[in-house]
């Protein structure tokens, strides 16, 4: 009892700081962050085999990793004495089994593979996952003393995302491993007040009638996903709501829309470095540096995305750094016949996460949908031993989903680096 009290208290403190605290100038979030990093050195930073020695440094003295460093080092990194091909394991046999209940002693554990094409893992405790809901829940949700009613569409559930559910408000996962048409009945039923999902799920929800589709959010949310202004018009004019956006990744809770529409980085709890790639149309990567994560530090983490500062001032008058985009992530859904003869959507999210749950030496991939139902599946290293993974993974994948078995071309993956953006999962028909 008294740990679910805490647990409440986390909740409602993070969501009254994300509901009511605001940065009016840059100076005063730089200083807010500073004595906070400081804080985070001293209580979370000190109990890391990694950081700790460190924790007398400035953030700048900080080693830069990138994903697959981090995930190199995390057993050192982690605070809980957690073994990485343990957690790797729990939250593998989570994806294969779609049961994302189970727990690594009292931490939760997720798979995510982002845009690196690499295996990430994040790791949560209980209060951890209170304080991320409490900040969601005080960032995203519209306000009022109703008891809100969310619907979640995404490829796989985490205790993360139920612990919204524990906090004075509904929360309905929907699985897209099934079909979004088996989903619509019970869509109907939960009439949710939020409605969060890809952008690509989104845009197949505002194409249905109303007649088939009869809900009314009062906010809708696209994540995981890059909302490109075309699909943002759609979804806007079939519900009548503006498209809020939320940045998140394996890394934190790194971006939201504000009241006046337009997306910040939540930099109340992340101090974000900004790496240029070109300075002058405001194209930075992000070094990221999560000051709530305990378990598993996140400290100058360097992010594969490409996002566009806007250096406007925002009619909100948040000091937070303000987006114009994130750039960088372009998938395609791709389409195979399913067993009926139709054509059947498969959202680049499961042809990523089956492939990078394949096999452990996997470094990289490209899977591009020729025509006449051909996947081009570029691999490195290139082996018969990660083909037969791949197609292994892959051939279960079908099989839940209900399509026809595709014809696979495997070829190497080289590691030149290209000026042409580059896309994991895509269709050759999309350009």
């Amino acid at each position: 009892m008294a740990h679910k009290i805490m647990l409440i208290i986390v909740f409602i403190r993070s969501f009254m700081q994300a509901r009511f605290r605001h940065f009016k100038t840059r100076k005063q979030l730089k200083k807010w962050q500073k004595k906070n990093f400081i804080k985070f050195q001293q209580q979370v930073l000190l109990y890391s085999e990694y950081y700790t020695q460190y924790r007398h440094e400035a953030l700048s003295k900080y080693p830069v990793l990138n994903k697959k460093e981090h995930m190199a080092a995390f057993n050192q990194i982690n605070t809980g004495k957690l073994d990485r091909e343990q957690a790797l394991s729990i939250a593998i046999c989570a994806e294969d089994n779609r049961d994302f209940k189970g727990k690594y002693g009292r931490f939760s554990v997720g798979l995510s593979s982002g845009t690196s094409g690499s295996r990430g893992l994040f790791v949560t405790s209980d209060k951890e996952r209170a304080e991320w809901a409490g900040y969601i829940v005080g960032k995203m949700l519209p306000i009022g003393m109703y008891r809100h009613r969310i619907a979640f569409f995404l490829r796989a559930n985490n205790n993360l995302y139920e612990t919204v559910n524990s906090f004075f408000i509904g929360f309905q996962f929907f699985d897209l491993i099934r079909p979004l048409t088996l989903h619509i009945k019970n869509l109907n039923k939960l009439n949710p007040t939020v409605l969060i999902a890809p952008a690509q799920v989104l845009v197949a929800l505002a194409k249905l009638s109303n007649d088939e589709l009869k809900i009314k959010p009062l906010k809708i949310i696209s994540v995981a996903e890059v909302l490109e202004n075309h699909d943002r018009e759609i979804i806007e004019r079939r519900f009548n709501q503006l498209v809020h956006q939320i940045y998140q990744c394996t890394e934190g809770f790194l971006g939201a829309t504000c009241s006046a529409g337009n997306l910040h980085l939540n930099e109340d709890i992340t101090i974000i470095e900004k790496q240029w790639v070109d300075k002058a149309s405001g194209r930075f990567v992000p070094i990221v540096t999560d000051i709530r994560r305990s378990t598993q530090p996140v400290v100058r983490y360097r992010l594969d995305d490409i996002l566009i500062e806007d250096d406007a001032l925002c009619p909100c008058g948040s000091a937070m750094t303000r987006l114009k985009a994130i750039e960088g992530r372009c998938d395609d859904v791709l389409q195979l016949t399913s067993l009926s003869g139709a054509k059947q959507d498969i959202y680049p999210d499961f042809i990523r996460n089956r492939i990078i749950a394949s096999h452990k030496d996997l470094q990289d991939y490209q899977v591009t949908q020729l025509k006449n139902e051909i996947l081009q599946v570029n691999i490195r290293p290139y082996n018969e031993q990660l083909k037969d993974a791949i197609i292994k993974k892959l051939s279960v994948l079908w099989e839940e989903i209900g399509v026809n078995v595709p014809v696979y071309e495997f070829n190497s993956l080289d590691d030149k680096v290209s000026m042409v953006k580059k896309r994991r999962v895509s269709r050759a028909d999309c350009g």
